[in-house]
């Protein structure tokens, strides 16, 4: 055989080597009879960052729950498909990169809809109203941030709770340092090592460290930012944002929602 035909062949090889690998790419993602294009046939991928119960967080087998999670449970049910949950830094999520880069399908990670966010997400309509809440340790209550000059406040890097302290303290000219920490977890863990004085959180999640963590801290104030949270999906992604609005609002009209509300929130505030 001489050389140029050799090579021939061989680019041929490569080319066929290419388009079987090709396909083996494509045949990672699926579409749902309904005409939704999926990161992965038969699966829901959902971006979430844990923990931050009660909206996601593992049990005690590791198995991750949550009010967030049963919810995208009904989209999953509607696509007929299962949902698979990947636990990412809130960074990527919040941004779009995690969707952008085919990750996942749908975020779903207690987030606040806001017009930055907008920006980069596609957001579903509102399916929970936020309430910002400050907790201390048990007998060490404050009312007000103005009791906080001069001390620690500890808040979730990235989060809205973050961008709200962050703004009183500046229009407010207020002395305190302003701690962020990487999720809820060590920001938790900040505030029962006296790390902090004080921490900012929404309102939920301080009721479940609470009902964890019997006696140990209290929700002292709260803020009404009038944040409500929203799924996120691909900037675009028509199909997959239908089928997330009309499982809630399935769930709304046939009280599916309230009964998952009870289960993971508690008593639903009267409308």
């Amino acid at each position: 055989m001489n050389m140029a035909k050799h090579a021939r062949l061989a680019a041929v090889a490569l080319l066929a080597i290419g388009a079987v690998a090709g396909c083996a790419k494509d045949d990672e993602g699926g579409t749902t009879e309904g005409g939704v294009a999926l990161v992965k046939a038969g699966a829901l991928t959902t971006c979430t960052h844990l923990p931050y119960a009660p909206f996601q967080s593992k049990d005690a087998s590791g198995k991750v729950v949550g009010f967030d999670v049963a919810l995208i449970d009904l989209v999953a049910k509607k696509l007929n498909v299962t949902q698979e949950i990947v636990d990412t830094p809130f960074e990527g999520i919040k941004s779009g990169a995690d969707l952008n880069s085919g990750k996942c399908d749908v975020a779903a990670a207690g987030m606040t809809i806001t017009d930055e966010r907008k920006q980069v997400l596609d957001f579903s309509d509102p399916y929970f109203d936020a309430t910002q809440a400050l907790a201390t340790q048990t007998g060490k209550e404050v009312k007000t941030l103005e009791e906080l000059a001069g001390k620690r406040l500890g808040v979730q890097g990235g989060t809205t709770g973050e961008d709200y302290i962050k703004t009183q303290v500046k229009e407010k000219n207020l002395k305190i340092e302003v701690v962020s920490y990487k999720d809820l977890a060590a920001l938790q863990q900040a505030l029962a090592t006296n790390q902090v004085v004080a921490a900012v959180n929404d309102l939920p999640v301080w009721n479940e460290y609470i009902k964890a963590n019997p006696g140990k801290v209290v929700v002292a104030a709260g803020f009404d930012t009038g944040e409500q949270y929203g799924f996120a999906v691909k900037k675009g992604n028509a199909e997959l944002l239908k089928t997330v609005n009309d499982a809630l609002a399935a769930a709304r009209s046939d009280g599916t929602y309230d009964k998952i509300y009870a289960e993971w929130i508690g008593e639903k505030p009267k409308a």
